[in-house]
């Protein structure tokens, strides 16, 4: 059985819908070694997301070694009703976010004046950083500002989930990503 849909693994290994189904059902059967091709194949990529949020690398190990476990123990429950790598990607970033809970309480800031006013971080200053240096400064943001970041930039979720998932209010992860924009455009600019 052939199939046009595929996934990418971080190392370029096409991997076929198929296979990646096959994949699955021996992991739930707790193949050992299916459960370590796909550890193999997936866990770069799911470093590098961790990696968004946490800046210590023996930290984010222990999240990436959580996480994998969370998927795998937790495969009944995935119902194949959305792509398997969205939900390992939900559960990666689930599991980075109570361990970021448990380090420290996310602070609701007293705010009323958080508005949708974004600060605006030119696209040519950013296309001549580097992505090492783009990642420390991202790194060097408060946990708060630099989750609300990754989260509403790139993990493209909006405030009112960022809310559910940091429990503060839509209007503290507006404030957060609002400050961590500031605190990165000034950043930006020392450059120049």
């Amino acid at each position: 059985m052939t199939t046009t849909n595929t996934s990418f693994s971080n190392e370029g290994t096409i991997i076929g819908a198929y296979d990646l189904d096959v994949l699955v059902q021996q992991c739930k059967l707790k193949d050992k070694k299916a459960q370590k091709r796909l550890y193999d194949l997936f866990a770069p990529l799911h470093y590098a997301k961790i990696r968004r949020y946490v800046c210590d690398t023996q930290e984010a190990n222990e999240i990436l070694n959580e996480s994998f476990f969370k998927i795998f123990t937790s495969l009944e429950n995935y119902a194949a009703a959305g792509s398997f790598e969205g939900w390992m990607h939900r559960v990666t970033i689930n599991t980075t976010l109570d361990y970021l809970r448990k380090q420290k309480k996310y602070q609701n800031i007293n705010s009323d004046d958080a508005s949708d006013l974004e600060i605006p971080i030119p696209e040519t200053s950013i296309a001549n950083i580097a992505y090492k240096e783009l990642l420390s400064m991202v790194h060097s943001l408060p946990d708060v500002q630099r989750s609300v970041f990754n989260l509403f930039v790139l993990d493209d979720c909006s405030h009112k989930e960022i809310a559910a998932l940091l429990d503060i209010t839509e209007n503290n992860s507006r404030w957060h990503l609002n400050d961590a924009r500031r605190r990165l455009k000034l950043k930006i600019d020392a450059l120049k």
